[in-house]
């Protein structure tokens, strides 16, 4: 298969990631990537929330501001762990409220956190097929769910993984949004075995552009995503380069697009971690057009 990204022209589609900001300095920082991302188009943007619903008001205001003042089509996360389903309907009301058309739907992390034992709320929804279930009962939203190309850590198996993932697609899910992953074979073989179980929807690849390596590998511990051998190398002798590391990082993640666009993949959602500078600079590397630069040459 022959790469789409000959002269320029990349025929991807992107999306964006962003979480919800925990201080006036945190929230400066949000509104001057949204700003300088902004440019890129993206096919929508997702803003996090947190487990028991822990960043609710921060969520709901960056995702009310996005709606609203920007040109983003916008997301939000939304979760049911350790709710009733009297309370997550009454979250959802308020996303409802805030003009809210497009959910990612998940089940959420423990309240002990990740690698801590789940329990359902007796009175809530299990798990993400329910949720699903729930907001498609509610209205005609568009709705993605999460997809784990290395397996969910509490899953039993890859079996159990897949079976879940075909209980969203039957319940109403729109597309799938993958956990960040580096082993493009092993993104491969998963999307393999979900296609054979007849789950049709989009399964798109979740792209994290490497801000700090180190940081990076404790994150990828606990959501059970392996850190291949060859990255220590690729960031070697970059700890005291910050141009150097930048533009490694920044290679990194347009290569392994790259790859999985020869493999026949033209989406990605990108986890900008409400920072810019990289994330543009991965898709420079692609060919994508700037917004504004299309306007230029037409206007040219």
């Amino acid at each position: 298969m022959s790469s789409k990204m000959e002269n320029g022209q990349s025929g991807i589609r992107i999306s964006f990631e962003f979480f919800p900001p925990k201080s006036e300095e945190a929230e400066q920082q949000l509104w001057n990537t949204v700003a300088d991302l902004t440019e890129w188009d993206p096919e929508f943007v997702s803003v996090t929330y947190g487990a028991g619903g822990s960043t609710k008001a921060p969520t709901l205001s960056a995702v009310r501001k996005m709606i609203h003042e920007t040109p983003f089509t916008t997301a939000s996360h939304l979760t049911c762990v350790g709710a009733t389903r009297e309370d997550t309907h009454r979250v959802i009301d308020e996303f409802l409220a805030a003009g809210v058309r497009r959910f990612v739907a998940l089940r959420g992390d423990p309240p002990g956190g990740v690698g801590s034992a789940y329990q359902p709320h007796p009175g809530g929804y299990a798990n993400a097929a329910e949720l699903v279930a729930a907001l498609r009962e509610r209205g005609d939203f568009d709705i993605s769910v999460s997809a784990y190309p290395e397996k969910h850590p509490e899953s039993r198996d890859t079996s159990a993984d897949v079976d879940m993932l075909k209980r969203k697609a039957d319940n109403g899910a729109d597309r799938a949004l993958t956990q960040f992953f580096f082993d493009n074979d092993a993104f491969e073989r998963y999307h393999d075995r979900v296609r054979a179980a007849g789950i049709k929807i989009p399964i798109v690849p979740g792209i994290m552009p490497i801000q700090n390596l180190t940081q990076l590998k404790r994150f990828a511990g606990a959501c059970g995503t392996s850190i291949p051998s060859w990255l220590d190398k690729r960031f070697a002798g970059t700890d005291d380069d910050v141009e150097l590391r930048a533009r490694v990082a920044a290679e990194v993640a347009a290569e392994q697009i790259q790859d999985l666009v020869r493999r026949g993949i033209d989406e990605f959602h990108l986890y900008t971690m409400n920072r810019s500078p990289l994330v543009s600079a991965v898709l420079e590397q692609l060919g994508i057009q700037r917004k504004a630069d299309t306007r230029a040459g037409a206007a040219a």
